[in-house]
């Protein structure tokens, strides 16, 4: 069975760290940065199987980072769940205007990320046939 790889993109490390271990704990490999400019940079090393993003972020939001994502034609596969603070309605339109894959408000449970993260995946590689 193949590993999938999460690419964990937050600038507190401590969420950052539980992020990871709830997905490690779910049998990803993990791998994290902290900001959104390093995100991009590692985007171009790795092409994860799915991203955890933060929205707010000292350098470049993870709106941008989004954005990034969907407009390159070698990473606009990747599902994107977005896991912000940011909850309201107006917040969660933006984001998921912008590609997002799943809008997850923090606090967040380990079920519903692990749920959220499974299904991205799960649709990335199965997408859903239209009904005829």
């Amino acid at each position: 069975m193949v590993q999938h790889t999460i690419l964990i993109v937050e600038d507190e490390p401590d969420t950052a760290e539980m992020f990871a271990e709830m997905m490690r704990l779910s049998g990803y490999r993990v791998i994290k940065t902290y900001g959104g400019a390093a995100a991009m940079k590692m985007l171009g090393q790795e092409q994860p199987h799915a991203l955890v993003l933060d929205l707010m972020m000292p350098d470049i939001s993870g709106l941008e980072v989004l954005r990034y994502v969907r407009r390159d034609p070698a990473l606009t596969h990747i599902p994107v769940i977005i896991v912000t603070a940011k909850s309201m309605p107006a917040d969660v339109q933006t984001g998921l205007d912008a590609g997002a894959t799943t809008y997850l408000t923090k606090p967040v449970s380990f079920s519903d990320l692990r749920q959220a993260v499974a299904h991205a995946i799960q649709q990335s590689i199965f997408p859903a046939v239209a009904d005829d």
